[in-house]
């Protein structure tokens, strides 16, 4: 759902439509914003799932060492931890979304330069 909200937002304004005779007005910002914060976000499920299988790698090939068992434990803590923060950072921008914003979805991950 969030992936799909961010990339929603990411098709309204393009390339094409924030040039002005071909040459870049401040509205080309909103399409750099939304681009960095969709990649950011896309990198963070990414490096999050990664660690969450190199932690359960090392824990189920630890063969009871509780040196591995533990540095693997750590990683699934610090994975769950980072999993955790970005979901409640998603959630909680939602809530003012719904509570402050009207409760469009796309609001308050659209990024706009006074119109």
């Amino acid at each position: 759902m969030l992936l799909q909200i961010m990339v929603n937002a990411a098709e309204r304004v393009t390339w094409e439509n924030c040039r002005v005779d071909g040459v870049p007005t401040l509205k080309c910002l909103e399409v750099v914003f939304r681009r960095v914060v969709l990649f950011a976000s896309s990198l963070a499920i990414v490096v999050l799932f990664i660690m969450f299988v190199i932690g359960s790698f090392s824990y189920l090939t630890s063969f009871g060492n509780p040196e591995r068992v533990k540095k693997a434990q750590g990683t699934l803590k610090f994975a769950i931890i980072g999993f955790i923060l970005f979901i409640s950072a998603f959630l909680i921008l939602r809530t003012i979304d719904f509570l402050f914003l009207g409760g469009s979805p796309v609001n308050i991950f659209e990024f706009k330069i006074g119109e």
